[in-house]
């Protein structure tokens, strides 16, 4: 149920944020976004471009397998 939209009650009163609760929740949503777990979550959510994942510079999905089954077929 998608709840939105504009309420059609004209009666509602309308309240806001006391100063200081904004104040302190954007302070508390800083220090949060400037910790280290916030920063390394960053970091991996980097998306790295869609041709770098399909063809890797080594040239292998999975260079340790590919090692081993290139040393498999030179024995």
């Amino acid at each position: 149920m998608d709840l939105s939209f504009a309420r059609l009650e004209r009666d509602v009163a309308i309240t806001a944020m006391p100063t200081e609760l904004a104040v302190l929740l954007v302070g508390v949503a800083a220090r949060q976004a400037a910790s280290p777990t916030a920063r390394a979550q960053a970091r991996l959510a980097l998306v790295a471009p869609v041709e770098q994942l399909l063809a890797p510079a080594h040239g292998a999905f999975h260079r340790l397998a590919a090692r081993a089954l290139t040393r498999r077929q030179e024995e």
